[in-house]
């Protein structure tokens, strides 16, 4: 049984579910410009930067990626539910879990015994905060997005794959005029990146039926998938968020 999931699993991780995703604008030919995606300057949180979208919820988008320096820079890569980012992002490294005699093994996160250590199960499907990087990193007030978070900022934008300073990435834009770029950062798995205009964003949610996965966002240079579901021990950027309330 685990041998066949772990092979859907690997065919997997190059899905993305297509079921989540609205229609896409055509590209308008790239943007140059510089950091075009901060139309709110001046409004940070502990030293970081977000944007105002106007979103329902309130919530504030981070300009830049954790560890970037720039809305164009990759940043670093996390294992979801770890807190720094390292060289390898296999299951012999996860913090909480392995892959053990075909079958996963997880200590943290689980909903299902087939998949917890010794049948564990605790039911949590959210990161808590001690296990949320950019909580770790960045201060109070920040957080991985969850993915209802993801899909409202998708659902209330207008999206174009562009340019940014020679990166290549999306572009999502607000009725206010605000936008936010997220670059195609690839992925880390293993001790191998894959890139290809590829992106690759967390969220703290986890994936119930199968919770050695979490959701995030994922795109390409064709379309974006918002329900997308990945290996939680694949090395993967992260854009933090912060709630309106929190400032």
């Amino acid at each position: 049984m685990n041998r066949l999931i772990k092979s859907i699993a690997a065919i997997m991780l190059m899905v993305f579910v297509v079921g989540c995703t609205k229609p896409d604008e055509p590209n308008n030919g790239g943007n140059e410009g510089e950091n075009d995606s901060i139309a709110d300057n001046g409004s940070t949180l502990n030293g970081h930067e977000f944007v105002d979208l106007d979103l329902p919820s309130g919530t504030l988008w981070a300009t830049c990626n954790l560890g970037a320096d720039a809305p164009e820079d990759y940043g670093d890569y996390f294992a979801w539910g770890e807190t720094a980012s390292k060289e390898i992002y296999d299951w012999k490294s996860y913090r909480y879990g392995r892959f053990f005699n075909e079958r996963y093994e997880l200590k943290k996160y689980c909903t299902n015994p087939d998949f917890g250590l010794d049948g564990f199960v605790d039911s949590l499907t959210v990161l808590e905060p001690a296990d949320d990087v950019a909580f770790a990193q960045w201060g109070a007030g920040w957080r991985i997005p969850t993915i209802g978070e993801w899909e409202e900022m998708f659902q209330n934008t207008t999206s174009v794959w562009t340019t940014q300073n020679g990166v290549n990435g999306w572009r999502f834009t607000a009725e206010n005029g605000n936008s936010l770029f997220l670059p195609a950062a690839g992925y880390w798995w293993e001790s191998a990146f894959n890139g290809a205009d590829l992106g690759v964003y967390w969220s703290v949610t986890l994936n119930k039926e199968f919770p050695y996965r979490a959701w995030g966002f994922h795109f390409n240079s064709s379309q974006c998938h918002l329900c997308g579901s990945s290996d939680r021990n694949r090395g993967q950027t992260v854009r933090a968020v912060v709630g309106r309330d929190d400032l």
